[in-house]
């Protein structure tokens, strides 16, 4: 079993993704445009170059994929806190990289810190609004 997240997007898939991708140094595959979908001439020409589908393989094997919500197509998105990305890293210097990394631009909602449970653990939000958890169990 593998848990691969689907992310949406106000318009700004590619941006986001060639973010991660910069972060993470995976593989950037499968990016389809809304101009190849079969109503897809039906739609305005910004609404066409928008992505449909874009795929982000991980070291690992985890993939992320997103879509632009298009409101053209009716699609409402509210970007809220009703999702999280766990990540663990392999030490506490990668935890540190990373977290920096994704917290820039962003909201830092948890300092990375040795926590009660014996983790080492911290929580932000990216430059995209996209709520992430970093955690590295018995830090100690």
């Amino acid at each position: 079993m593998r848990a691969d997240v689907y992310l949406n997007f106000p318009g700004n898939t590619e941006e986001a993704f060639r973010f991660y991708q910069s972060i993470f140094a995976g593989e950037l595959s499968e990016v389809s445009r809304f101009r190849d979908t079969p109503d897809g001439d039906k739609l305005s020409p910004e609404d066409q170059e928008k992505v449909m589908h874009v795929s982000l393989t991980l070291p690992g094997g985890t993939a992320l994929m997103g879509t632009d919500a298009l409101e053209s197509m009716g699609q409402k998105l509210v970007m809220g806190n009703n999702m999280s990305i766990t990540i663990t890293p392999d030490s506490r210097e990668h935890a540190d990289e990373l977290f920096a990394k994704l917290s820039d631009g962003g909201t830092v909602t948890m300092p990375l810190q040795d926590m009660f449970w014996g983790d080492y653990f911290g929580a932000c939000e990216d430059r995209y609004g996209v709520p992430w958890m970093v955690d590295i169990a018995s830090a100690k």
